[in-house]
């Protein structure tokens, strides 16, 4: 296949893109990137040489058109999107233009020009939250942020696409997914560096939020299982069972960066803040996929490359995210 992977350049993307050219060197890829503040180049040092790069804004039906002309592409993994909740809720417009209208022109251009397959990479965070059980395929989308919101309007564009179309297009829900190369705002590379930096981890509301963590070389697994295996116009979770709240996060950082209950800061909740999360993979296990790697085992490769990779997040953390930061944590 020669493969558009857009947003290839951010925490997700880019594992995919590494992955993908691993486990399919005959495969051509396409990493089409608007290169906002959570996209870096960096993230695809390893492969720079062995890919394609066009920057270009996945709502410029021109730049899309032209890039799926010009490298024969019949096969498109959409990643890009506006994906944290906080900035969504400070202003929701971002997240429309990429995650709606974007992912309305990358599927226009698909039926065009007969794209053979299409994965929308979404979220669990479209389907709201459960007090108990877990979701499934079927259950509806009830989303409660502006991100959410976002992305749900994508997943019915793709809906869309496919029942009046024929677009052979599939969506995957991930769930919380955390690794190395995830931009310092999410919250384990937040606290981590944070304690780094001997700053405190800002902790929302009673902290007893209940989301399922999975590691990003799984979600990215779970990702090529269904561009290879899935079945167009069907929906796939990729959930890895492993529910904790995130003050048990935050006490498993501490723990493993030395630090006791002193450094947390209990901040005001967020605005609308969902309180459990947890879906049902089965479906995704039929196809063959399963996450392999557990909580431990991925918290403590996260924490060590933090550790070991200062250059790459200590200029994250510096201009504008600082005056998010103050604003988002230190204001509150």
């Amino acid at each position: 296949m020669n493969i558009l992977v857009t947003g290839g350049a951010g925490f997700i993307g880019s594992a995919f893109v590494r992955l993908l050219r691993s486990k399919r060197p005959d495969s051509k890829i396409v990493v089409y990137d608007k290169m906002t503040y959570a996209g870096n180049l960096a993230n695809l040092k390893e492969v720079e040489n062995d890919i394609v790069f066009v920057k270009g804004d996945i709502a410029d039906a021109f730049k899309v058109e032209q890039t799926l002309k010009e490298n024969k592409i019949n096969a498109i993994v959409n990643f890009a999107a506006e994906t944290h909740v906080d900035r969504s809720i400070m202003s929701g417009l971002e997240f429309i233009e990429t995650d709606v209208m974007g992912t309305y022109v990358l599927l226009t251009k698909s039926r065009e020009l007969g794209i053979e397959r299409y994965v929308q990479v979404s979220t669990d965070e479209v389907y709201g939250t459960i007090p108990e059980g877990s979701w499934t395929e079927e259950s509806p989308l009830l989303p409660n942020s502006p991100y959410s919101a976002s992305k749900a309007g994508g997943d019915m564009q793709v809906r869309a696409a496919f029942r009046t179309y024929g677009i052979p297009a599939m969506i995957t829900r991930g769930s919380n997914t955390y690794g190395p190369n995830q931009y310092p705002e999410k919250i384990i590379p937040l606290f981590v560096t944070n304690l780094i930096e001997g700053k405190k981890v800002p902790v929302y509301g009673d902290g007893k939020q209940v989301r399922d963590w999975l590691y990003v070389d799984d979600h990215a697994e779970g990702i090529l299982t269904v561009l290879e295996k899935g079945q167009p116009g069907e929906v796939y979770n990729l959930g890895s069972k492993e529910e904790k709240q995130n003050l048990e996060v935050t006490k498993k950082i501490l723990g493993a960066m030395g630090k006791g209950d002193e450094m947390i800061e209990y901040v005001k909740d967020r605005a609308g803040h969902d309180r459990r999360y947890s879906m049902n993979s089965d479906k995704s296990a039929a196809l063959g996929w399963s996450p392999k790697v557990n909580f431990e085992e991925g918290l403590k490769i996260t924490v060590d490359w933090y550790k070991q990779n200062e250059s790459w997040w200590k200029p994250l953390k510096d201009g504008s995210y600082l005056e998010y930061y103050k604003k988002q944590y230190q204001d509150r």
